[in-house]
């Protein structure tokens, strides 16, 4: 199954953070065991997301999996949870019995809630015991169900999110205006324009990315309008306009779409 090709979405249950953490986590999910028992039956399977640069949680609920984070390849056991940045294509193939928790966070979301900024996370698998305590991960694996596990982990987020609003906020601020006026310009706005917007430079604009991100506007903008148009396309490709978007044409369009997922849109859909 490929994220945006395929609706991967139908496997999980999806629920939104406490309103305290909205600008830090997209949202918590857990495999729905009955709707794996429906779309994959007894068949291995494999789950293929495009970057985002994201910071994500996965918890083991089930069985092993083997990883592949853009050149790297690992097998995760079941006893083993893991955070990864998605700032390359990941590809997760999985047995029937797969069983994942998972909390995916903001761009600079898991920075502002446990100091540890996400471009330290890079290209690597870290096991999660390094940033939560066995102890919770044993009691968070023990509990009935999502709202459960969800309740656990968010007294966790919020007791640190206080610990950490000594830090100033201002550079997650920054990441959320230059979003708002990207899109707010039809995703066409170049760097040195939404620098503008913001009254800051487009060296600092830069910095910031660079700092909270992982890496530059550029290329951070250009993976989210390619995310974004990618499923309109997917959605309706006949209404489907480039122009909308912010590209030049159609040939603009596809080149992004290889950029973003590394293969041809012909690939996916003939």
């Amino acid at each position: 199954m490929v994220e945006i090709f395929n609706d991967i979405k139908k496997l999980y249950t999806f629920t939104a953070p406490h309103p305290a953490l909205a600008d830090y986590i997209e949202f918590f999910s857990e495999t729905s065991l009955e709707a794996m028992r429906y779309h994959i039956g007894t068949a291995a399977f494999t789950v293929k997301l495009f970057p985002s640069y994201t910071p994500t949680i996965w918890i083991n609920l089930g069985t092993p999996y083997q990883l592949v984070n853009g050149k790297s390849i690992q097998i995760i056991d079941e006893y083993t949870d893991i955070l990864l940045l998605r700032n390359e294509i990941i590809e997760r193939r999985n047995l029937p019995t797969d069983n994942i928790f998972t909390v995916k966070f903001t761009p600079g979301g898991f920075e502002a809630i446990f100091g540890f900024s996400q471009t330290k996370i890079g290209s690597a698998v870290i096991p999660l015991q390094q940033i939560i305590p066995a102890t919770i991960i044993r009691k968070l694996k023990g509990l009935g169900g999502l709202e459960d596990r969800q309740q656990l982990l968010q007294e966790l987020f919020l007791e640190k999110l206080e610990q950490q609003k000594r830090a100033d906020p201002f550079y997650l601020q920054c990441i959320k205006d230059t979003m708002d006026a990207f899109s707010g310009s039809g995703m066409a706005a170049a760097n040195h324009e939404l620098a503008k917007q913001l009254f800051i430079s487009d060296k600092s604009l830069y910095r910031y990315f660079t700092r909270i991100v992982g890496t530059s506007p550029k290329n951070y903008l250009a993976i989210t309008r390619a995310r974004i148009a990618l499923t309109a396309y997917v959605a309706n490709a006949d209404l489907f306009s480039p122009y909308q978007y912010g590209y030049y044409d159609r040939s603009h369009f596809y080149k992004d779409v290889v950029k973003f997922t590394g293969r041809k849109l012909s690939a996916f859909t003939s």
